[in-house]
């Protein structure tokens, strides 16, 4: 009878903690941001902490639709440096395996960026671009752990990217 009862316990903490993640969410990362640029004698490849809010809703198991804020931190090399932030959105495709979804990510960021060079000045730039990644993130009950990486197709921007780590808290 207890043996029941424990199984019975186990499996209604299985379905809660996979049926937890669709709703509204919000959350947060921290993690790596890498730039690369390159304009005749500019160069610039380097890489500071980034960081971003996220927020989102899932209405279906393999869909949500996610909008962040990312900050890309001030990247510094040889007396250039490139700082840049944007807010992003995206379409979140996912598959489920357990407690554990499978991600993949497309959408725009809109972004601001000022390329800094000792001696000459800086240049600010924006504008929107096309955005991608793929992740995958552990789901307890409502919190998900989330770990991504993220490319930013930014316009005469050689690369920028993001390798992050962080968490969603559902609800709703």
């Amino acid at each position: 009878m207890h043996k029941a009862l424990l199984l019975a316990g186990l499996l209604t903490c299985g379905s809660t903690a996979m049926a937890a993640d669709n709703g509204i969410y919000v959350g947060g990362s921290i993690g790596q941001a890498q730039a690369e640029f390159e304009e005749g004698n500019i160069n610039l490849d380097a890489d500071d902490m980034g960081f971003k809010v996220i927020g989102g809703i899932r209405p279906l198991d393999w869909l949500a639709v996610e909008a962040n804020y990312v900050n890309f931190g001030d990247a510094e090399e040889n007396g250039v440096s490139l700082e840049a932030d944007g807010l992003s959105a995206f379409a979140v495709g996912f598959l489920a395996a357990g407690p554990v979804d499978l991600f993949a990510k497309g959408g725009l960021v809109s972004w601001d960026a000022t390329l800094g060079v000792d001696g000459v000045g800086n240049i600010s730039e924006d504008g929107t671009d096309f955005a991608y990644g793929v992740g995958a993130q552990f789901r307890v009950w409502s919190l998900s752990l989330r770990a991504e990486y993220e490319v930013f197709d930014i316009d005469d921007v050689e690369s920028l990217n993001m390798l992050s780590v962080g968490f969603t808290f559902t609800f709703l």
